[in-house]
């Protein structure tokens, strides 16, 4: 069986064991691009159809019943979970809307850190694969003594920037991606944020205290 050095193009075999590392880091990162963009498109980080008919509801003063759909979006589940806490004491209200907005965004927040650290460590470990390169041209050119070749000099820094090339290419669609998907998350927490505002302050309308017995009804005796 030929090796397999054989089946690859000659540019990806000159640049070395960078390149495997490079082409390792490409594939990881097209995988975690690919689930982040299937994410995204099952559970619509910006859709708050559910949340924005609560909100609607209370609005009107009416009491909301259960949700229409399945809430997959964090925002319609973040608030229809804070409507169901409403009975909790206003401290507690927080804290726990607190969390469950937290969790909502660490859902979204999966895969973000492998982008974000192959988009920064791809084009160093192409500036390394070029700078080992360079060593090994000059050691050559060395090794040639008086009769010293261009072409060896030549052949080796283009064989060498072949892994800064392929740094580059690797780290700039994967920086991209990486700015989508955080955008994205950014813009659901901006909205998940104007949504809970929005329900605090409709909460303290439909929570409010009810007036005492003795207040509802004058005939009450206040004697002791």
């Amino acid at each position: 069986m030929p090796p397999i050095s054989l089946h690859l193009p000659e540019w990806f075999v000159s640049g070395g064991a960078t390149m495997w590392v490079l082409a390792l880091l490409s594939v990881i990162a097209l995988a975690t691009l690919i689930s982040k963009i299937l994410q995204f498109a099952r559970i619509r980080p910006g859709n708050s159809r559910q949340a924005d008919q609560l909100l609607n509801a209370l609005r009107q003063g009416k009491q909301p019943g259960e949700p229409a759909g399945k809430l997959n979006s964090p925002i319609d589940r973040v608030l229809w979970q804070c409507w169901q806490n409403r009975n909790l004491d206003e401290a507690a209200w927080q804290e726990e809307s607190l969390r469950l907005a937290r969790s909502g965004l660490d859902e979204l927040r999966g895969g973000l850190r492998v982008l974000e650290v192959i988009s920064a460590i791809a084009p160093l470990l192409g500036l390394l694969g070029t700078v080992f390169g360079m060593i090994g041209a000059f050691q050559a050119l060395e090794t040639a003594g008086s009769q010293v070749d261009p072409s060896i000099l030549s052949g080796g820094i283009w064989e060498a920037l072949l892994t800064t090339a392929a740094g580059l290419s690797v780290a700039i669609p994967t920086l991209a991606a990486f700015h989508w998907a955080d955008r994205t998350i950014e813009q659901c927490r901006e909205k998940m944020q104007d949504r809970l505002s929005r329900l605090k302050v409709l909460r303290n309308n439909h929570t409010a205290p009810e007036p005492l017995e003795e207040d509802r009804d004058p005939s009450v005796s206040h004697a002791y």
